[in-house]
């Protein structure tokens, strides 16, 4: 047994860790009152609420930025003490401010992907709409975890080797253009085999009961198509994990900007989900803007160092603006198309 005085003398708890502590108790508030305030009965979610709680998140995030500014500037909590792996250089609150910002808007900018495969899978098993949310809200805490694990494996990874992040690049590159050339079919989705995985092992009623995940039938329980439509967000948000933590970490590899910026985005996901859905159609380039994002995120993560010795140290905030400009590009090539579209189909009903 140790003496005393050799107790008072043990390591001191990092005070990083109340600054993580902090940020999960104000993510677990906030899907409380989504949950349990916003939506405790099931509805069918309308695109001006959607649309309120996408603006929420978004000021949200923009008066954490201000936060991350002012926690980075003065060293609160023992942030902004440590170099970051990716530029050599400790973040400051404008660095870590913009890195913050970059990576929120290249995360809700990927998430913008993923919202077309919720879409599709929701239309493959005719999932009804005022049950979506549900499945959404469950599936984005699964995110938060799947998310925090991957982050903290490839923060420690990066800390270890550098070169990784070279790695991470070129898999960019890569997602990018296969990206490109992929093509989204619902029709796909039946041939999944996380859907045979589950209807193999686990008996899946054929029709809903309301928005229960399982029921009790003839003594057993079984799963209801909810539940399979859980487990494909589960999965879908873990293949673009894949893509999207590597993007973030050709940002920062700070684990708090990493982590908080994936989190903000998330959290807007479910509403991203229903202020798009009904309009997807209409961005048929945005797939192309993404894919462009990607692949300029892979670059500057190959060449960060030629970046700082020829542009200087603002590179990320242009990059920011570049970002902004591919993905802004994107909507209004897209909404021109679909109105030259709409103004052609009419003249053809004209005639």
């Amino acid at each position: 047994m140790r003496p005393f005085s050799s107790l008072r003398r043990s390591k001191p708890i990092n005070p990083e860790l109340w600054a993580w502590t902090g940020f999960i108790a104000f993510v677990l508030v906030v899907l409380a009152i989504d949950l349990g305030v916003l939506n405790r009965k099931a509805h069918v979610v309308s695109i001006r609420e959607a649309l309120r709680f996408t603006a929420a998140v978004f000021v949200l995030a923009l008066m954490f930025n201000a936060l991350v500014y002012l926690m980075y500037e003065n060293h609160w909590l023992g942030l902004g003490t440590h170099v970051d792996k990716l530029d050599g250089v400790m973040n400051d609150g404008r660095l870590a401010a913009v890195k913050f910002f970059t990576g929120y808007v290249i995360e809700v900018s990927l998430s913008a992907d993923n919202v077309f495969v919720i879409a599709m899978i929701f239309q493959y098993l005719r999932v009804p709409a005022q049950y979506q949310h549900r499945v959404l809200f469950w599936g984005i805490l699964g995110a938060l975890v799947m998310r925090g694990a991957m982050i903290l494996l490839g923060a420690t990874l990066i800390s270890r080797y550098h070169w990784i992040l070279y790695l991470f690049g070129a898999f960019l590159v890569f997602t990018a253009w296969r990206m490109l050339v992929s093509k989204d079919d619902p029709e796909n989705i039946g041939e999944s085999p996380v859907i045979r995985w589950v209807r193999r092992f686990f008996p899946v009623t054929p029709t809903y009961h309301e928005q229960r995940f399982s029921i009790i039938q003839n003594g057993r329980r079984v799963l209801t198509p909810l539940a399979v439509a859980l487990v494909l967000v589960e999965t879908t948000d873990l293949v673009f994990a894949v893509d999207s933590i590597p993007a973030i970490f050709a940002i920062t590899t700070d684990p708090f900007i990493v982590f908080t910026s994936n989190v903000f985005a998330i959290l807007g996901l479910r509403s991203l989900y229903f202020a798009l859905a009904g309009a997807i159609d209409k961005f048929r380039y945005l797939k192309v803007s993404l894919a462009a994002i990607l692949g300029v995120v892979g670059i500057k993560m190959l060449v960060a160092d030629l970046l700082k010795e020829y542009i200087g140290p603002n590179f990320n905030f242009y990059l920011l603006g570049l970002v902004a400009l591919i993905l802004g590009g994107g909507v209004v090539a897209s909404i021109i198309a679909a109105r030259r579209d709409e103004r052609r189909d009419q003249g053809v009903l004209t005639d």
